[in-house]
């Protein structure tokens, strides 16, 4: 009983570890407005707030560009609200690298979220507060 628990703590450990570590790989990563109000969304490529359950797009586009922040990641528009996912993180011109850094502005809107949230132009995504 003991081990198994001490099982399951390692793996939530290891999960919140990963997350912690995508959110460096993207800029302005951990102030990344949340649609909803409140807060930053704390888990950019995840449907969940919290950065659980299913990827939204700009999540799964990351995955599928292995997990690299570049000019193809950052002129994407991944949630398909007509802002590239580089305006919404402050990297309008796709300057920024986790190596050398570089000149962002504040991140303005989530890049995995249609935005406005239940606007006419984001009701075919799905997505609800």
């Amino acid at each position: 009983m003991m081990l198994k628990s001490l099982t399951i703590s390692l793996m939530l450990v290891g999960v919140a570890m990963a997350y912690n570590s995508y959110r460096s790989l993207i800029p302005n990563g951990g102030s990344v407005p949340n649609p909803c109000g409140g807060a930053s969304w704390r888990g950019v490529g995840h449907l969940a707030e919290g950065g659980t359950g299913p990827l939204n797009r700009f999540g799964a586009d990351f995955a599928a560009n292995n997990h690299v922040w570049d000019r193809t990641l950052c002129l994407l528009d991944s949630d398909g609200d007509g802002r590239s996912n580089g305006e919404e993180l402050g990297d309008s011109h796709c300057h920024w690298s986790v190596i050398s850094g570089g000149h962002l502005s504040s991140a303005t809107g989530h890049p995995g979220i249609c935005e406005p949230v239940g606007s006419g132009a984001c009701a075919s995504s799905g997505f609800t507060c």
